[in-house]
């Protein structure tokens, strides 16, 4: 087995980690040869996404900066409001400019079709209370790919959008689960040796 992956960290605010109060601090981990999660919602949960015509931005831009970043989506689910995907990066400070690219052309292109719309813009598409724009994490074993690949598989079924992901157009795969895994594991591309403590109570 490979040696302990390097980690950078980057999230709001000069210190990571805990606060003053101890408590958790929101940070985001850039790992090279990894396979991440990433999930974001728009603030307030407004369904911006829900046209066709916001979803089909969506994909365009997802794909442009995506293979910009190196980043390889195995599965990804796209609802009115939010979307998961679960992939490999390569390098991983690439995330961060890839996220920001992807969530900022998204928001201005979304919000110039709801102003065609006659509805407002929204100034602040995706930040939610707490100034976080989305989350990522780090997989950490086969377990947890599993848990992360059916939960973003079946977003269509769990928002009554469909009543079978399969129908679903909007939940795209590539490869499958098992190829997916296979490809990892082979990488040595989990984060096994860093412990992920809500995961570890469901264990």
């Amino acid at each position: 087995m490979a040696g302990p992956k390097r980690i950078r960290k980057s999230g709001r605010g000069a210190d990571l980690g805990t606060d003053s109060a101890g408590r958790h601090r929101f940070e985001h981990w850039y790992v090279n040869n990894q396979v991440c999660f990433i999930t974001a919602r728009c603030r307030e949960q407004f369904p911006a996404l829900e046209s066709e015509q916001a979803k089909a931005i969506f994909w365009d831009r997802f794909e442009y900066y995506t293979i910009q970043a190196g980043f390889e989506p195995w599965i990804t689910s796209l609802l009115d409001n939010h979307y998961h995907t679960l992939g490999y990066i390569q390098i991983g400070t690439n995330l961060k400019k890839m996220m920001q690219g992807l969530h900022g052309s998204v928001a201005k292109l979304v919000n110039d079709v709801l102003e065609s719309q006659s509805l407002e813009r929204r100034p602040k598409f995706w930040r939610d209370a707490h100034g976080q724009e989305y989350f990522d994490g780090c997989i950490r074993d086969e377990k947890q790919f599993r848990r992360a690949y059916r939960y973003t598989q079946i977003q269509g079924v769990r928002h009554g959008v469909c009543m079978d992901w399969r129908t679903y157009a909007h939940t795209r795969i590539a490869g499958g689960m098992e190829e997916a895994l296979k490809r990892a594991l082979a990488m040595n591309a989990f984060m096994e040796d860093v412990p992920y403590k809500r995961y570890e109570r469901g264990r």
